[in-house]
């Protein structure tokens, strides 16, 4: 199982990077795992701003939807349109090329509500 511990985690299995303002967002190895094989992502709140805990998307495996939470408060700025022709990369590269959104964090203290990945990893078990 695949935990990088340079990212943030949340109870719902998103995973989460920041670099200065932008926070980089995608679902965990073991959420991709115990989805099976994903074979549509949507996000229909490009250019909106959410709060923390609000459905920012859709991950479509083949035998389940799953609803995507925002780990922080923050706009919406970018889409990876790579995964509308490859949503397998979120199986094959939970980390890199299967992120799902970029966003303008507006609250950075969000950060300290989130896990490490120690303790995510004692929250799968793993």
């Amino acid at each position: 199982m695949n935990i990088p511990t340079n990212l943030k985690y949340t109870k719902d299995h998103e995973w989460v990077s920041l670099q200065g303002e932008i926070a980089t967002v995608g679902i965990t190895d073991f959420a991709q795992k115990e989805l099976g094989d994903i074979v549509y992502v949507e996000v229909e709140t490009l250019d909106q701003s959410l709060d923390k805990d609000e459905v920012f998307g859709t991950v479509e495996a083949v035998k389940t939807v799953s609803d995507l939470f925002l780990p922080v408060s923050g706009e919406i700025i970018e889409f990876n349109e790579e995964l509308e022709s490859n949503p397998e990369s979120v199986n094959t590269d939970p980390y890199g090329k299967g992120w799902m959104v970029k966003i303008k964090v507006s609250n950075v203290d969000d950060f300290d509500d989130l896990l490490d990945s120690q303790a995510y990893k004692e929250l799968i078990g793993a």
